[in-house]
């Protein structure tokens, strides 16, 4: 008994917070907010956006909604879980009528590492596919159709026949010995052999999300083994993959630049750059309306705010950790990301149509099309090209990773915060439990429908609302907690600011910020529509189920409201007004860092205070 008790001591004497524990340095810190951040968004969606939207251009609003949308987000998060020391839901002391918001984070959260181990399993198929001479998707083998073709089949075209202009099947054409007119000719919808390996191959698709088939066996086996890496992970919580990040965040940069110097030198590599940031680039898009709602919610997902994990990963630090720093260089860093991602996809690209002889626009996709289609189709087509395609699917795993890394740790924190002493005797098995849990859920998803499960998920769950939870968040702490309070919150822990220092995060928080949110989540509302994968439109059941799926995720705002209403004292207005105050046990975690506005604080790990009453308003 002394011994262990001597041993926990040794192991946690850097730790400020012993009970809840404190990140080994600040690079861990960093390293897993840049991996979080940094995900699979920012290769396969950010480049197609800006190609869609103007090119360079795109980076004017880009830039703005950083600014404007982003990093007031991103900083708040991190300040609000560094100063508590707590988790996304017991974060919400400080507005108990607001705690619900949390709850949705979690939920939401839970709903989306689900399906994105899905897509690591994926990228960890192709990759172990990539261990051989000739790459199976590199030509229209004995699993494809007629329709399978590296370039293009003429259909038909104009022809002159014994002095007569006629229309006529390039059969006739080429047995005739004739001559295609320019700019008559017509080509059959032929597909890529990658496309075809990705449909019928990888994952073995369905006609659509009724015929759910069998469990396509080699995927299930993937996900199982990204659940395990999960779990081997994080069987320590942060003290264990507050190391897996230093390789799993860093390297894909190194991946990065190797793919970003080969595709350099290819020919066509110039085209795919242009198209994608130069002379193409069209300055007039910044006219259009969509333009920047795209750069908004591009920056709000890439950063991955409202999602809970900031808060989550933050509750470590150290209390007087300068996170004002931390937000600007994570943001800054996960921007520049997806625009260095853009020249290593588009430059292989460019190299892809110059061989195909197609333009660029045809091409270039993104999500799935992209990371599965389209790259590696033009990896393909490269000298030693089973390297490359190892280098691109490990880079997609690696970046899957240590985003999942970050939101199953939300989850154990959650747990964490509501019965600190069972997590810390039985950690491992817990995070086991919720690790099985998740991979079970996941099946459905790597079923011959599990394409469509994925989509569905991801169009509904990773959509407003998350939107919605980002708006709540920022309008209930800095409208009703106190934005001034807050900005004195974190001068505890940061040091005293000057008023201009303060003026630009004001205004964002404020007024630009939430009016931002609340307007893409307006815009998304007005244009949504029922989810589609290709041609394959879902069925009414599977869109009332995503309609479930939202709905179960955001009901918790109301129903914790009420909740905490109903379970407060005193008449209804005196009831609202206390669920409108923070509890008694909200603030710095640790006594010495509480000072005198904090000084009348109750014990934090003390539960019976977050029920909140009349006697709140003291505090």
């Amino acid at each position: 008994k002394d011994f262990s008790l001597t041993y926990e001591r040794d192991a946690s004497c850097t730790d400020e917070n012993v009970e809840r524990g404190n990140w080994a340095n600040k690079s861990e810190y960093l390293l897993s907010l840049v991996g979080y951040a940094v995900g699979l968004g920012n290769v396969w969606r950010f480049p197609y956006l800006a190609y869609q939207n103007g090119g360079g251009a795109f980076l004017i609003p880009y830039t703005v909604m950083l600014a404007l949308a982003g990093l007031p987000l991103f900083f708040m998060e991190c300040s609000l879980g560094q100063f508590a020391s707590l988790g996304p839901v017991s974060a919400w002391r400080m507005l108990p009528l607001f705690q619900g918001v949390g709850i949705t984070m979690v939920v939401l959260s839970t709903f989306v590492t689900v399906y994105y181990n899905v897509i690591i399993a994926y990228a960890l198929y192709y990759l172990f596919a990539s261990f051989q001479k000739v790459l199976p998707w590199s030509e229209c083998f004995s699993w494809a159709d007629e329709f399978c073709s590296k370039t293009r089949i003429v259909n038909d075209c104009n022809t002159t026949f014994h002095g007569n202009i006629i229309r006529a099947n390039y059969s006739f054409v080429a047995a005739n010995n004739l001559t295609c007119i320019n700019g008559t000719i017509s080509y059959k919808p032929v597909q890529f052999p990658s496309e075809q390996y990705w449909n019928k191959v990888a994952l073995q698709r369905s006609s659509g999300l009724d015929e759910t088939g069998r469990i396509v066996w080699y995927l299930a086996l993937c996900l199982l083994l990204a659940w395990i890496i999960v779990a081997a992970a994080l069987y320590k919580g942060i003290k264990s993959s507050g190391k897996v990040v230093y390789f799993t965040a860093l390297f894909p940069y190194v991946i990065l630049l190797v793919l970003l110097v080969r595709g350099a030198t290819l020919e066509g590599a110039l085209d795919g750059i242009e198209y994608y940031i130069g002379k193409e680039s069209n300055i007039t898009k910044l006219m259009e309306a969509e333009v920047w709602k795209d750069a908004a919610t591009q920056i709000f997902y890439s950063l991955s705010v409202a999602w809970g994990g900031l808060v989550a990963l933050s509750s470590y630090n150290k209390f007087h950790n300068n996170c004002y720093a931390d937000a600007i260089l994570v943001c800054v860093t996960n921007c520049a990301t997806s625009v260095f991602a853009g020249f290593a996809i588009f430059s292989i690209l460019g190299h892809m149509a110059f061989v195909s002889q197609r333009p660029v626009s045809e091409v270039v996709d993104s999500g799935f099309e992209l990371a599965f289609v389209a790259y590696p189709e033009a990896l393909s087509q490269l000298p030693v090209s089973p390297l490359w395609s190892f280098l691109f699917f490990f880079m997609l795993v690696l970046l899957g990773l240590d985003s999942q890394f970050a939101i199953v740790e939300t989850l154990t924190t959650t747990i964490q915060d509501i019965n600190p002493n069972v997590m810390k005797k039985l950690r491992l098995p817990i995070t086991l439990g919720v690790c099985a849990i998740l991979f079970l859920l996941g099946l459905i998803c790597v079923t011959q429908a599990g394409i469509y499960w994925v989509n569905l998920i991801d169009h509904f769950c990773a959509g407003w609302g998350l939107l919605i939870s980002g708006a709540l968040e920022i309008i209930g702490i800095v409208y009703i907690y106190g934005g001034k309070r807050f900005i004195e919150d974190i001068e505890m822990m940061i040091g005293k600011k000057s008023n201009s220092f303060w003026l630009w995060w004001k205004i964002c928080w404020f007024f630009i910020t939430p009016v931002l949110l609340i307007a893409v989540l307006v815009w998304s509302l007005t244009t949504f529509s029922n989810p589609t994968y290709g041609s394959v439109v879902y069925p009414a059941w599977g869109n009332i189920l995503g309609w479930c799926m939202i709905i179960c995720s955001v009901i918790w705002i109301p129903i914790v409201a009420i909740v905490k209403i109903l379970k407060a004292e005193g008449n209804f207005l005196e009831r609202l007004v206390s669920c409108c105050r923070p509890t008694a046990n909200w603030g710095p975690y640790l006594e010495r860092h509480r000072g005198e506005r904090y000084s009348h604080m109750a014990d934090p790990k003390n539960k019976e205070h977050e029920i909140p009453t009349v006697s709140a308003i003291v505090y």
